[in-house]
């Protein structure tokens, strides 16, 4: 069975901390993905998404990601069934993550504010020798020549191929 989601937008809202009884971490936060096209209106449409994130990978979004940062979260799709406040039974389905990634650089993170999170996508100029391609030999023109490069191979039915 195939189990896979990939998803990158904007988080909602701040992620949310907690522990559970036996002092594993998890974060719940919501991601607004793009649906990549617009309404009637002109409006884009976005599609809201549940994610869960356990032990340090919740530590790692709750510290270095906020209310609109850029986010790329691969994972599985999970169901869960519980009994809301009125002892209604409900269903939620949501994306348990396995990894959690930067996805805009930190100059366009509203998060980044000297928390000392990892220099992805870090605006220092990249050195001379990194900048420009390096130069490429031309490539060797077969079809210039004759076609006495190439000559029969008399077989005689002995050959392994």
């Amino acid at each position: 069975m195939l189990n896979v989601v990939a998803i990158m937008g904007r988080l909602v809202a701040d992620p949310q901390l907690r522990q559970t009884t036996t002092g594993k971490n998890v974060a719940s936060f919501r991601v607004a993905v793009d649906r990549g096209r617009r309404d009637p209106n002109g409006q884009n449409q976005a599609d809201f998404f549940d994610v869960v994130a356990w032990d340090r990978s919740a530590e790692f979004v709750c510290r270095y990601f906020q209310k609109g940062s850029m986010i790329a979260v691969d994972g599985r799709l999970q169901s869960r069934n519980y009994q809301d406040k009125n002892g209604n039974n409900r269903t939620a389905i949501e994306i348990v993550a396995n990894n959690i990634n930067f996805a805009a650089p930190k100059s366009q993170n509203p998060a980044a504010s000297g928390t000392g999170a990892p220099a992805y996508g870090s605006a220092a100029p990249a050195p001379a020798e990194y900048s420009r391609p390096a130069a490429q030999p031309a490539a060797p023109a077969y079809s210039a020549g004759s076609n006495d490069d190439f000559a029969l191979i008399e077989d005689e039915g002995d050959l392994p191929f």
